[in-house]
């Protein structure tokens, strides 16, 4: 009876046979009818690359920009968040149909007017504001929809459409893309305010 044939394996003394049941192959013998070669030992799983190309979901698009928006004495924190979808608007959880007050829903619109519901059809954006009144509120809100807007096409689609839709913003309104960076002096000492003294008298 031949021997069987001996393999070293991570220092342990195995045979080829144990080796391969062990680890879940068979066995495959020489075709000599057809002359075909094949290996001795063939895994079940292993990778085919018969098969057709797998498909996948495409990866889903996500850009958060986080921007510190002032308006007046107090400042308004706004973290945005733009994804590709069905073109939802939400600030704070709600639709922008919903922001107050009332009387300023127009302003956090114009991003929408001024280049069309089209753009914002595949995209989702996610506002949400925190600190200062009403009016900051929605100044900032509308500024991080217009910002994200022209973040997300310069990222997932192209250049072009981007310069395009920056030179229509900031046509019409150059706090869109812009934030205001005045800030209010610091009182001093010896007066009311900033620059402000008290008055004095010298007799």
């Amino acid at each position: 009876m031949a021997s069987v044939p001996s393999v070293q394996c991570f220092g342990k003394k195995k045979t080829g046979i144990e080796d391969g049941l062990r680890s879940g192959e068979e066995e495959v013998e020489n075709d000599e009818d057809t002359g075909n070669d094949h290996h001795r030992w063939t895994t079940p799983n292993a990778r085919r690359t018969d098969f057709a190309p797998e498909t996948r979901p495409r990866p889903v698009r996500d850009l958060i920009l986080q921007t510190n928006t002032t308006h007046g004495l107090k400042g308004t924190t706004q973290l945005t968040t733009a994804q590709q979808g069905k073109g939802l608007i939400k600030v704070n959880g709600q639709p922008l149909q919903l922001v107050q007050p009332e009387i300023l829903r127009f302003k956090a619109y114009e991003p929408v007017l001024i280049v069309g519901a089209d753009k914002f059809a595949g995209v989702d954006i996610r506002v949400r504001v925190t600190g200062g009144g009403h009016t900051s509120q929605v100044y900032a809100i509308r500024q991080a929809i217009a910002k994200s807007l022209v973040a997300y096409y310069q990222k997932y689609v192209d250049e072009h459409s981007k310069n395009q839709l920056k030179q229509a913003f900031v046509q019409y309104d150059r706090t869109l893309l812009v934030a205001d960076n005045r800030r209010a002096e610091p009182k001093k000492f010896g007066g009311r305010g900033a620059r402000a003294r008290y008055q004095k008298s010298y007799r």
